[in-house]
């Protein structure tokens, strides 16, 4: 395939989705990526939401165009199986095993990290059925402060890390992020992190936003400085409209700055 982007990969909440905005996916957003697949490109939705939350969603949206890949809690992958979403059981079964004895590692210690929160911060800590250690803050301040202790607590257990949005956060592997999913649908296809595009907003897009599960990057005029920073910084597009105005911008961009046929696809989707 001779085109420039060949998968594209967007965050869900705020960066592709805006619940409040009719409707909540832009037109045009969808016009571009919908041409993009009639030219042979792969779309993944690739979300901290769990599968269920993020198809009850997308069905209220009522979208025209239908991805071809769902990343969920950040890790779990499926495909778009006819009428369905079927889960890809190697990635899935290896990304659980791993999940699971990593956990096993950190259960003894749970109890201090729990009263450590407890005693600072009027946060909600919980397990549920993705990690041991889930984390509602007051305040993204309160979050920080939490996070920086979680940060060093995971220097102490091989391949452990906090995965963070906004003022939520949980324990997760390493190993398996929205980064390494998005690499895993690369490999899978055959498709070269060169020819890979990756919308987000905020921390836990940050795994993806790099070079080197991505080469094209796009952040949304909403996204959090960090995110923005780290887009800039490798010489991303940083939208100064929101949402998936934003995202459409900059697809757009780089369809427009990269070849021809792609920009011919480009016009079209207007």
């Amino acid at each position: 395939m001779s085109l420039p982007i060949q998968i594209i990969s967007t965050d869900f909440d705020g960066t592709l989705f805006a619940e409040f905005e009719n409707p909540p996916v832009p037109d045009v957003l969808q016009r571009i990526i919908g041409r993009l697949q009639e030219a042979g490109a792969r779309w993944v939705i690739n979300t901290g939401r769990d599968l269920s939350s993020l198809l009850e969603t997308l069905g209220r949206a009522r979208l025209r165009v239908r991805p071809d890949y769902l990343v969920v809690v950040e890790r779990e992958i499926y495909v778009h199986d006819k009428s369905q979403y079927s889960g890809l059981e190697d990635w899935n079964r290896a990304c659980a095993q791993a999940h699971a004895g990593l956990f096993a590692r950190v259960r003894a210690d749970l109890p201090q990290l729990v009263a450590w929160v407890n005693e600072r911060f009027d946060a909600s800590v919980y397990e549920d059925s993705y990690s041991p250690f889930c984390l509602i803050a007051e305040s993204n301040g309160d979050a920080d402060s939490i996070q920086d202790y979680l940060n060093e607590y995971c220097l102490q257990v091989p391949g452990l890390t906090v995965v963070r949005n906004d003022v939520y956060a949980r324990f997760s592997h390493e190993a398996y992020s929205k980064g390494t999913a998005l690499s895993e649908i690369a490999r899978l296809l055959g498709v070269s992190c060169d020819n890979v595009l990756a919308a987000g907003d905020h921390l836990n897009d940050l795994p993806m936003l790099s070079r080197q599960h991505a080469r094209w990057l796009v952040a949304p005029s909403n996204a959090i400085e960090p995110v923005k920073e780290a887009v800039r910084r490798q010489e991303g597009f940083v939208s100064d409209e929101p949402h998936g105005y934003g995202v459409a911008r900059g697809l757009e961009f780089f369809l427009e700055t990269t070849a021809p046929r792609a920009a011919d696809l480009n016009s079209k989707a207007r």
